[in-house]
């Protein structure tokens, strides 16, 4: 599996009124076994060197680690893995199926991601993205990453640099007092 961080999802959001009718029917939870095959299936279609099976089923299992899905009806249409050692955590993976995409849903599972990482209390979040994946960097910067370094082909198939990329929980970030 590797710690390869990955985004397939893109960061175009548009405002249509079925596209926000549609974000608000999204439900997050966090991924199961029973969805390794959705996981999958995105998966193998999101990413040239995809993960696999075992993999997703491994993460499930980790207690440092996090797949979050988004569910829409009964469908998952897109998840996020994120894993955590001491204060610091890593998108390693962000993916929604294609039909989804420009939806918002990827910035959603970020979002919530950004929010579960500051409430642990990490210190910065970390990924990598392929150069040319406009629509994940776009994403990203939307929702304060900074880039900080180049992983020189780091990526294969076709081979290609991956930008380093870091988001520090601001104050606004911090869970609020009750």
């Amino acid at each position: 599996m590797g710690s390869r961080s990955r985004t397939a999802a893109t960061g175009d959001v548009t405002t249509h009124a079925s596209i926000s009718e549609s974000l608000s029917a999204v439900r997050l939870r966090t991924a199961v076994e029973a969805d390794i095959p959705a996981l999958m299936r995105i998966e193998l279609a999101s990413f040239s060197d995809p993960w696999n099976a075992s993999a997703f089923r491994s993460l499930l299992q980790a207690s440092a680690a996090r797949i979050t899905v988004a569910q829409l009806d009964e469908a998952v249409v897109g998840y996020s893995a994120v894993l955590r050692a001491a204060d610091e955590a890593e998108l390693a993976n962000l993916a929604v199926e294609a039909t989804w995409q420009g939806r918002g849903i990827g910035r959603t599972l970020l979002a919530a991601a950004q929010a579960t990482a500051a409430a642990e209390g990490v210190a910065a979040m970390y990924l990598e993205v392929r150069e040319s994946n406009r629509s994940a960097r776009h994403l990203y910067e939307a929702l304060n990453f900074a880039t900080i370094g180049r992983r020189r082909g780091y990526y294969r198939q076709p081979d290609e640099d991956a930008l380093v990329m870091q988001w520090r929980p601001g104050p606004r970030d911090a869970p609020h007092a009750a």
